[in-house]
């Protein structure tokens, strides 16, 4: 099957172990999708976990990392309107509300009213909270290089277009589930 990924430290059993549990209880169960949604699922979890340090080592949180990232991507002149931004997110206006006071008291995005329309407010990403993006993308750019230096270039390749094949299938599925979901709350 695979390697062990057991890890020193911890509880969680192996994947091999993992999916030797679930054939005992579940009998139908492919072994080969089984180790390749649990592996993407872990691996998935530890790099999550990963760039909470990094960016926690930065002294900004994840969600702040993820609405300078919201901003970044919107283009220049990184604005947009708290709502989209929550919409993008998949937050409700009280929580993006919150984020944004809290990141605008930390000097990473600043809040004004929209000059052409008074009543909008605009949320801009400022030089500290670029500054903050950049250094966070130093950091993802070194860790994820060292997650895949075992791969050759054709792998790497292969396996990137394997995954956008997997991603696509789901979001053909599930178009609705890039945020949180309402319902699963």
């Amino acid at each position: 099957m695979s390697e062990s990924t057991e890890q020193p430290g911890t509880d969680e059993p192996s994947l091999d172990e993992q999916i030797a549990a679930y054939q005992r209880e579940f009998r139908d169960l492919d072994p080969q999708v089984e180790q390749v949604v649990s592996a993407l699922g872990r691996l998935n979890r530890r790099m999550n976990v990963a760039y909470g340090r990094q960016v926690a080592a930065l002294g900004i949180s994840t969600t702040e990392w993820e609405v300078l990232k919201t901003l970044v991507l919107s283009g220049a002149p990184y604005r947009l309107g708290p709502g989209e931004l929550a919409n993008r997110l998949g937050l409700t206006p009280a929580a993006m509300t919150h984020r944004v006071d809290r990141m605008a008291g930390e000097g990473l995005v600043t809040r004004d009213r929209d000059e052409n329309n008074r009543v909008r407010v605009i949320v801009e990403l400022t030089d500290e909270g670029r500054a903050k993006w950049l250094e966070a993308m130093r950091m993802a750019t070194d860790f994820e290089e060292d997650l895949l230096q075992d791969l050759s270039g054709d792998e790497r390749g292969l396996l990137g277009e394997l995954l956008v094949r997997l991603l696509r299938r789901v979001e053909h599925a599930q178009p609705d589930a890039g945020g949180r979901l309402t319902d699963l709350e």
